[in-house]
């Protein structure tokens, strides 16, 4: 009987949809990964960092960090 084997390879692609900041982009091309990205009108960075602030204000509300604080402050003065 021969032996026969079946590899599969999974593509997997993950879907964010956030902003980026402190050079995502270029740490995912060191890890010899890839990424899209694109440049927002100031509309649309609009609507995104207001997504983001309300994101931050979530995470700061579940755990009540200074952390969470810190990155609420850092949406702000975007």
């Amino acid at each position: 009987m021969t032996d026969i084997r079946i590899e599969r390879m999974m593509i997997c692609e993950k879907i964010y949809n956030k902003l980026v900041r402190d050079k995502i982009s270029e740490i995912i091309a060191a890890n010899n990964q890839s990424c899209k990205t694109e440049i927002l009108t100031e509309e649309r960075f609009a609507e995104m960092l207001d997504k983001k602030l309300v994101e931050e204000c979530g995470e700061y509300q579940a755990d009540k960090s200074v952390e969470e604080l810190a990155d609420i402050l850092e949406v702000y003065m975007r």
